[in-house]
Formats: C-alpha cells, structure tokens, sequence
C-alpha cells in the first residue's frame, strides 16, 4: 500500500521511550495566494518542541509531503538527503529540549486519507476535512504520528474569507490575510494523539445549540443543508451526553462538541476530539428512510461520544489495544440507545446486524485473537474488522454480565480518574474492575481475548411421558483447530405458547463451561414449546434449537412480544444456515412464513438482506429462482398490505427490488419509475429512482441516456455516486471491460469513484456476465495494492474478488495465487477471506442440493 511510513512497534516503543512531546504550532495556507481555494498541494508549517531523555539520541519525523522546503532543528538546518515521503527525516545530535521547524507542501487527498479535498458539483464550492486514524496526519503536518506521544496543539489556517474552519478547540481570533483571505487562529488544545486531531474548512452550513455548559455544532456542505435535520441530531446527541456524564462519572472535557457530515468519507465516523467527522453518504438523508437508518445513524453519533472518554481522554498506549478502543464505543452505543433514546431495542438490532458480521469474520481463515500484537501499522488497517469491533463489544457485555453492571461501572470511573490525558491498556481496565468486583478476571480475559473463534451452544434435552424435562444439558463445541471451550454466563428461557404468542415462563441465569453443563434445576420442569439457550444474548456464541423448538419456531417466530427472542431465533437459523445443517430452502421457507409478522424494521432489514445472501451464495442455482420468486411474491404482498407511504412500505420495496430478476418483474420497477403502475402511497424520491434505475440497468432494462437525463435532475455529489452505480451495471462485456479498465488502470479514481465502479461492477444478476474476471482479478491486485493508498486497496481486494463465481475452479484461481512467494501480508489476508466465502458457500449449496 503506497502511502506513509509503515511504523513498526518496536519503532514507536523506542521513540516512545526517547521523547516528550511538548507541543506543535501548525500553520497552514490552504489558498492558492488570491483568496482563492489550492488545489492541489497546501503549505504547511510545523513548530514542534519536544525533550529527549537522551541527549545526543537520533530518531526520525513523519512528513508525508510532497516536498520538503526547509527544516531546522534548534536553529540549524536539518540535512533533507535522506527524507522520502513514506519513510519521514531523520533526526540526529537530539538535544535535552528541542524545538524543529518543518516547512513543506503536502498534497491534498483524493482518497480520504489525510486531508481530503472535495469539490461540490451543485455549486462548484470546495470542502475540505483531515482523516488521520490510523497514522495519517503525517500526510497533513510533520508529527511524531504515534498515539502514545500526546501533546498539545495550536492550529492556524489562512483560507478563503467566505470560509469556515473548525478544529478540536474553538476559534480564538481571526485575521485578516490579503486580498480574500484570512488567517484562523485556535485555542491551544487538550492533550491528546496525533491521529485525532481536526481541521476541516470550507463553506459550511452551520447550526449552533448548546447543552449542559457545551457548545455544540453540526456542519455539512450548503448544498445538503436543505437536508440537515439539526433538530435530531443535537436531540440523541444531548440524550448521549446526559447519560454518559451519569454513567461514567467524568465531564466531557472540553469547551465545544462539533460534527461534521462530509463528503467522500471511506468509514462511518471518526472520533476527533471534539471534532466528529461522520459519512453524509450514510447519515444525511435526502430522501424517505425507515427507522433502521434513524436508529444506525443515532448509534454511530453515540459511538463516537463514547469514544471522547475511551480514545480520546483515555487512549490505547498501542494498536494492540485498538480493540478495546472500538469495542468499547460499540458497546457503549448500544448500551446507551437503550436506555437513553427512542431506540429501546438497540440490543436486538447489535445482535442482527453488528454480531453477526463478528461470528462471518471469527469463522475465516483469517480470524484472530480480540487483543493481539500489532507489529506494524500495515497489521493495524485490516484490523478494523467484526472482531475488532463487534466481538470485542460482545465479549464487553459477556464481562459486565459476568461482574455485574455496578461494579463494572465503578471500576470504569476509577479508569477514568486514574488515566485521563493519557495512555493506558486493557490490563490497566482490568486492575480497576477487579478492584471493583472484588473477581479474577485474568483467566476471563485470556479465554475470551487471546484465542479465536466462537462456540455453539446447543441444548440436549430428555422429556418423559407427561411432557417434562429428566434431563437438559448445555452441550458446548468448538472448531477442531480452535478447541478452546470458554466459560458462558447465558440466560436459559422457556417460553409457552398462549394461542399465538410465546410468554415467557421462566428465566435461569447460570455458568456454562466445559463440554457438557448439566442444568439440574430444570430436571421434572414442563418442557417448555421453545427452550432458548443464551435468552437476553448475554454471550457470544452460536445457538442451535431443539428439535420442539425449531417446530414451534417455523409457525410461531413473531409470536415473542420482546424482539430479543426474535432475534436470537432468526440469527440460530441464519448460523445453521451457513454451517450447512439447514438447506437453503428451508431458511426461505422460514422467513417467507414468519417475518411478514414481524414488527422490529431493524431486525427484517437485517433478515431481508440475509435472505436475499442465501439465494446468491448457499442455495442449489437450479432451485434459486424459485427462491426468489418466493421472497419477491412475499414483498409485492407486504408493500400492498403495509400503511400506504410508511417506513414499512418502503423496506418492503426495498426488498422487491432487490429480489426481481425476470422480465415481467422489470415491467413492474419500470411502472413504479414512471407512477404507471405504483403502489398507493409509495414515495418514490430521489434514493428510492436510483435504486429503482439501477435494478433496471442490472436486468438489462435500462439505457446508458436514462442514466444520464436521471442524473441531469440529480446533478449533485449523491446524484454522481449512484450514477456511477448504475453506469458500471449496465450488463455488456463492453461496459463490464470500461469498468474494470478504469478501475485496473494507472490513474486511480477518487475514493468515491472507485467505491461506485465496484459496487456496480460484480452484481448478483450477472454472475455470468464477469466470470471472464476471476482469473483477470489475480493478474493485477498485486499492482493495484501496490500503488494505491490503504482504504481503495482494501476495497479493490474485497470488493473485486470474484465471491459470486463459486465454484471449485475460484478456489484453485486463489490457491494458486496464495502459492505465489512475496504477496503482503495484509493483501493474502483478505484474498484468504475470499477464499474462505467460496468454501462456506460450496458446502451450504450441496446440503440444498440434497434436501432437493
């Protein structure tokens, strides 16, 4: 991956040890010397003081420019022979306090890292915003670009006079500079990492509230304030706020809370400190959602407020400790929508979408450890995953359930006081909650943290005669190559049927561990009509039914009154699914019987989407079309059956669109395009005609000018990214060759181009359309990796993979390319991961084939 220095741990342990950060001064000129935006390169200027312990020491400074000018270090010019760009200036005869001056032009960013420049289309204005996790400020201003090297930081940055800039603290005075211009100065900040520190500057919408003695702010480009619905946002955001400042004991520590919605963003949100960038793509909406977007949008503004305490007050010394950084914000959100906002069923909603991308990436070759060594950063950018992330938040709630809520509390708070302003680790968590809960967690930590892998739970039951238990035992299983058997704290539900709700009658709370837990207290109980293993989703591990549960289940799933059941219930069958111990069909049979009833949006979009993975990847292709004229029929029914113009209607739409696939079922998109044929009270806006046009270019029933007199009324940054889309899908070898030329070629396409081109290139309707490309794929992603920055590489080697070409001829392709000496090891990771979809999916498709 082409970009900045891949910083080695024992590098940043030994500069680490070496320094002290005192501070920087930087000062950019983000003009071109009229007043007018640059566009290219920006100057930047860095002042940094620093003392070393051991004078007469070398180290080195990251300065990913694209030339260096000058650079003194305590007065005397710094010999820049021996800079580059991914490897920074070294930096010898160190004196016990120091002062360098780094004066350099840096390139703007086009994809997202670093300090990203966007031109608006409507009204030709230009955004700028700094993207620095993982070590990406280097690209912006020379730093010692290492979290545990905190220091404190004064910005100044001379911009167009029309434009705003927000960084981590408030502005402090504003100058004039020359005709159209003025210089920004800010307060000095906190103490805090180089890689969440902000400067973002442009024309942008403001609005300002304030709450609890914080100011805050949100922002997004002028051509989306019309869509900006500031009242939400400061509403969860407050909601956040209160609770948090209740639970964890500590102030939000400084004076202001600004958000960003912007453009071109490769993630959901980042957490700089009192800074938030978040995605505009995700989280504005210009058109109709459901409340699963209302909800997931709330979700990522708690998480990031979670993060002001665990990231940024409080930061990793380390990225092997990145996990809990993400983990704990992942759970913190969840815990927080809850009980804090509208959002009462957040849990249900972590379990269907968030868990179940940690058990799909805990069951790859590739799994890992929740905390394990980083050696360099190169490690650290494919580690943003579901385990880093959502096995950690689930081992995370696993803990609090395990010493209990109050205790767990009571030693985050002294975490909290204890660490502030700086670095700390997991052991330094786990010090203060065995404190707390007066509990060895050591032993916890190690099984649930250092091995890999998930367990199935599945419950082994004895009834007698007259309907009861003689006996129920937990049996416990894990991979062979990871036999690690962990200690469960889980709830065991029995659940009766009450015509056709299922109540539940009793819930036991017990330890599972080992390979058998017998569960005495249930001996002479009445067996109950569904027995659930893990009730409450206390845990982290897979969940199989009894054979009188899984009966039950196949007429009665919506019978549960909460919708944590429910889901347990949908993610047991989605997990049997992929481990081919139910076919394909009958995981469809089961949605298109039980989830019309279903009430959580959350939980049927998440089913929906997973319904629709079990045609393209685990069912028999003799048998999918059926498959899809099944799960179609069922959606055209919902939407003519749901509340005309509802949050409902529109998922179920959603849902046909994504399941057409015949010929008649594009004279029906055409229909609901053009109002012909719509059905009553479907709002079709601006999302819901893309997503309509683009089904249509899939199946071959729209033209490359239908695109464009689309996007001729659209003609915004949303508006290009869907048309790019639906270009990409139009099925001919011809255009499938442009893509893939554009995408393969030396000019790499801005993030949000490339991400676009491979959304549309592979699609589910044209498996055959780009088989040519599975061999083509492993010919060039070496190149492509080796040159592009590390978020288009990572797309570019997930996204192109040819996952929809299954077949054994796939897995020799990959086999054969894996074989090959000197591929990275991030790149073989995820090419590996590919692998290991094709051998999930030819294992599901043989079980259908057999229940055929």
């Amino acid at each position: 991956m082409a970009g900045v220095h891949n910083l080695t741990q024992v590098e940043a342990a030994e500069r680490g040890r070496l320094l002290e950060v005192t501070g920087y001064d930087i000062t950019l000129d983000l003009t071109d010397g009229h007043g007018n935006p640059g566009s290219d390169t920006f100057r930047s200027t860095t002042v940094i003081t620093f003392r070393c312990t051991e004078p007469g020491a070398a180290t080195f400074v990251e300065a990913a420019a694209a030339s260096i000018r000058s650079a003194t270090l305590n007065g005397a010019p710094v010999d820049l022979g021996a800079w580059t760009a991914e490897n920074g200036l070294p930096l010898s005869g160190l004196a016990a306090e120091n002062t360098l001056v780094v004066d350099g032009d840096f390139k703007y960013s086009a994809s997202g890292q670093g300090l990203q420049r966007s031109l608006d289309p409507v009204d030709k204005e230009v955004y700028l915003y700094s993207q620095f996790e993982t070590a990406d400020a280097q690209r912006t201003y020379a730093c010692f670009d290492q979290p545990d090297l905190k220091s404190v930081f004064t910005w100044h940055a001379t911009v167009p006079a029309h434009w705003k800039v927000v960084s981590n603290m408030p502005e402090e005075r504003v100058e004039e500079a020359g005709p159209g211009a003025k210089t920004v100065h800010f307060a000095e900040s906190a103490r805090m990492s180089t890689y969440i520190t902000a400067i973002c500057a442009g024309p942008y919408h403001e609005v300002r509230d304030s709450h609890d003695g914080i100011e805050l702010g949100v922002f997004c480009r002028a051509s989306m304030a019309q869509y900006l619905d500031a009242d939400d946002l400061f509403l969860v955001t407050k909601q956040g706020f209160d609770f948090f400042h209740e639970q964890f004991g500590v102030r939000y520590p400084l004076p202001k809370y600004d958000q960003l919605w912007v453009p071109d963003f490769n993630a959901g949100a980042m957490e700089n400190f009192g800074c938030v960038t978040h995605a505009e793509s995700h989280y504005i909406f210009r058109s109709q959602v459901t409340d699963y977007e209302y909800e997931q949008r709330a979700n990522t503004i708690l998480h990031e407020l979670a993060h002001m305490w665990f990231g940024d007050l409080v930061t990793m010394r380390w990225w092997n400790d990145l996990w809990l950084n993400e983990s704990f914000a992942e759970w913190a959100s969840h815990w927080c929508n809850t009980h804090a906002t509208r959002f009462t069923d957040a849990w249900s909603t972590f379990l269907s979408i968030r868990k179940a991308w940690g058990y799909r990436q805990d069951q790859l070759s590739s799994t890992h450890p929740v905390y394990c060594e980083m050696p360099d950063l190169e490690a650290v950018e494919v580690n943003f995953d579901g385990i880093t992330y959502a096995k950690g938040a689930s081992v995370i709630k696993q803990l609090v359930a395990y010493v209990g809520l109050d205790p767990f509390l009571t030693g985050l708070r002294a975490y909290f006081a204890k660490h502030a302003w700086g670095n700390a680790t997991f052991d330094d968590l786990l010090t203060e909650l065995e404190a707390a809960s007066g509990r060895e967690l050591r032993k916890f930590a190690a099984q649930w943290l250092e091995t890999s892998q998930v367990n199935t739970l599945r419950p082994v039951v004895e009834v007698d005669a007259e309907g009861r238990y003689t006996s129920v035992v937990v049996s416990q299983e894990a991979p062979a190559d990871y036999p690690t058997l962990r200690t469960h704290r889980i709830g065991i539900g029995l659940y009766d049927l009450e015509g056709d709700r299922l109540v539940r009658r009793e819930r036991l709370e017990v330890d599972v561990a080992g390979e058998r837990t017998e569960i005495t207290a249930l001996a002479g109980a009445q067996a109950p009509d569904v027995l659930l293993v893990n009730d409450d989703d206390l845990t982290y591990a897979k969940l199989r039914l009894d054979e009188r549960s899984l009966g039950a289940l196949v007429h009665h799933i919506a019978g549960f009154e909460s919708s944590l059941p429910r889901a347990l219930c949908w993610a047991a069958a989605w997990d049997m699914l992929r481990d081919a111990e139910m076919a394909a069909r009958d995981y469809v049979a089961l949605v298109v019987a039980g989830l019309p009833a279903e009430t959580d949006v959350n939980l049927t979009t998440a089913t929906l989407r997973q319904a629709a993975m079990s045609l393209t990847s685990f069912a028999d292709q003799d048998w999918a079309p059926t498959g899809w004229a099944m799960l179609a029929d069922m959606a055209r029914e919902q939407v003519a059956a749901a509340e005309p113009g509802s949050g409902w209607q529109l998922t179920w739409a959603r849902s046909f669109l994504t399941a057409s696939r015949t010929a008649e079922q594009a004279v029906e998109l055409r229909g609901w395009l053009t109002g012909e044929t719509r059905p009553e009270g479907l709002v079709v806006d601006t999302e819901l005609r893309w997503s309509l046009l683009q089904a249509l270019a899939a199946l071959g029933a729209a033209t490359d000018e239908e695109i464009e007199n689309e996007l001729a009324s659209d003609r915004t940054a949303s508006g290009e990214r869907e048309a790019a889309i639906a270009r990409a899908l139009l099925p001919t070898p011809d255009n499938k060759a442009r893509v893939w030329a554009e995408l393969t070629g030396p000019a790499a396409p801005p993030n949000w181009l490339n991400r676009s081109l491979l959304q549309g290139f592979q699609s589910t309707r044209q498996v055959a359309l780009t088989a040519p490309y599975a061999e083509k794929f492993f010919d060039v992603v070496g190149d492509v990796w080796a040159r592009s920055d590390s978020e288009p590489a990572q797309e570019f080697a997930t996204l192109a993979y040819p996952s929809l070409q299954i077949s054994e001829e796939t897995v020799a392709l990959t086999d054969a390319w894996l074989a090959r000496d000197g591929q990275p090891a991030s790149l073989r990771r995820l090419v590996a991961e590919g692998r290991d979809g094709i051998l999930r999916a030819l294992k599901a498709r043989a079980k259908d084939r057999s229940a055929g």
